[in-house]
């Protein structure tokens, strides 16, 4: 008997056979005019307004607790001593982290020529962005004097003053602001073709000027898809060693020191197996909304979030073998010290915060092994969320559990984070889904050109309205070289 095909949320599958990378009869012209429609449209969904109003309420109460922290001090964290480092340099490492699933998605599985990332890297590229500006205002305010920041700079002047360059502080400075400026100059590069279309397609001369100027004056020639694709395989080539020594580096500012449970060689690669599996549960967490609220199911299907979250079940066994490889060096190395420590996370003042971290990240993402979880909506986004709140609570445990308890128990300290730390946590993710939503609303979510590129093959002029298919690019003729293509 032959088996019939089953639908589930517009995502067809056969035995045998994978599921198709955008459903619902997309032709290039309707896939264009449902992306466009997000921007076109007068006005958001309600749920738009509402989530950007508690997200501008947020971003207010961040800047308040800025400014408070500016006026006050330090004094007004719950940092004591031996704890100097608490929710600031926790929050750092987690929203660093957060930035990392954006280029594996963009760049590494675009060298693998992974065909499913064209529908998610967009979102996710500005995840990236928006995650690494929460982050770089932390290592900013922990500091104490704000306004001497610029010492971190090496530059000429007149105080003849440069930079610790031994301190893995500067290192990280150096590692998170290349990584912003690549992964910004991908994402912009990858928008130029889809920026052009916002163009062509803008109903007033102001929207025209606008999308006119970030689109660089593309015209789809050949020349311009020749030099955009070189442009772009350079920019993933460069982006791709980021996302293994950016987190590397960060791990640097604890696996260098010489405090049990921070000195350790399994940091580097422990941390960059950690920022993608929470990277890619923040890309899951704002794909399931997104698709449903922008009408993108079609486009953005199951088969991608299932991909995703097969990539957090891999990367989540590698970090629970990584805690518990923790605990077997301690024991191995037969240091006092090191032993203390670990056992003092499981069971000591902080074990409320190691075992919330072992259920959300070890035990919940197993989940994933089951396919109604993987494909039921609900079910995925509960397990992500999970995700990010143990990926937070790692960050924390390996911060403050080590600090807390340090070689002196006389100077031992309960570290607890008062109102401002807690509010300003909250206000982070205030900018973050600030900027997420304004991207979300004037800018393209989804790559359009990539998507049609992974389309079945449909005649481009029986859509005269639709601009010219991306799979133009691979077609490259040196005889057309400056040939234009029609609009």
């Amino acid at each position: 008997m032959a088996a019939h095909p089953v639908e589930v949320d517009n995502t067809w599958e056969r035995p045998g056979e994978r599921a198709p990378l955008v459903t619902g009869g997309h032709t290039f012209a309707s896939l264009t005019d449902t992306v466009c429609a997000v921007w076109e449209a007068p006005r958001p969904p309600r749920a738009w307004y509402v989530a950007f109003a508690i997200s501008v309420a947020l971003l207010a109460v961040f800047g308040a607790m800025i400014g408070y922290l500016i006026f006050n001090g330090v004094g007004v964290w719950g940092l004591n001593n031996p704890t100097g480092w608490g929710f600031d340099i926790t929050n750092f490492v987690f929203w660093v982290g957060i930035g990392h699933a954006g280029t594996l998605i963009s760049a590494i599985l675009f060298l693998f020529r992974q065909k499913w990332r064209t529908s998610i890297n967009r979102f996710a590229e500005a995840m990236t962005i928006f995650a690494v500006m929460c982050a770089g205002v932390f290592p900013g305010i922990h500091v104490g004097r704000v306004w001497l920041a610029y010492w971190l700079a090496p530059y000429p002047n007149q105080m003849a003053m440069w930079p610790q360059f031994k301190s893995p502080l500067l290192w990280d400075v150096f590692a998170v602001s290349t990584y912003a400026t690549v992964s910004l100059l991908f994402w912009y590069v990858g928008m130029i073709p889809d920026l052009a279309t916002f163009r062509d397609r803008a109903p007033t001369k102001f929207k025209r000027i606008i999308y006119g100027l970030l689109a660089l004056g593309w015209t789809g020639s050949s020349r311009h898809w020749h030099r955009f694709e070189r442009a772009y395989l350079i920019l993933a080539a460069l982006a791709t060693p980021l996302v293994l020594s950016v987190h590397s580096v960060v791990s640097f500012d604890f696996a260098v020191s010489q405090l049990p449970g921070w000195h350790t060689t399994i940091f580097p690669p422990y941390f960059v197996a950690g920022a993608i599996f929470g990277g890619f549960a923040m890309v899951v967490t704002l794909a399931v909304p997104a698709r449903a609220l922008f009408g993108l199911k079609n486009i953005i299907t199951l088969r991608h979030l299932e991909n995703m979250c097969k990539i957090i079940l891999l990367t989540g066994m590698i970090v629970g073998y990584a805690y518990g490889m923790e605990f077997f060096i301690a024991w191995y190395s037969g240091n006092p010290f090191e032993s203390f420590i670990f056992r003092s996370r499981a069971l000591g003042p902080y074990s409320w915060a190691y075992w919330t971290m072992i259920a959300c990240n070890v035990l919940a993402p197993q989940l994933f092994w089951f396919k109604r979880i993987r494909t039921h909506q609900l079910a995925m986004f509960l397990v992500v969320m999970a995700v990010n709140v143990g990926m937070w609570f790692e960050r924390f445990v390996i911060i403050v559990s080590s600090l807390s308890q340090d070689f002196l128990p006389s100077s031992w300290d309960y570290y607890r984070p008062t109102a401002v730390e807690i509010l300003t946590l909250a206000g982070s993710f205030g900018l973050f889904f600030t900027l997420f939503l304004l991207f979300c609303r004037f800018l393209p979510m989804v790559a359009m050109a990539e998507v049609k590129t992974v389309m079945p093959h449909a005649d481009p002029h029986a859509h005269p309205h639709a601009h010219v298919p991306a799979t133009r690019r691979f077609d490259y003729n040196p005889d057309e070289f400056d040939q234009e293509q029609p609009a």
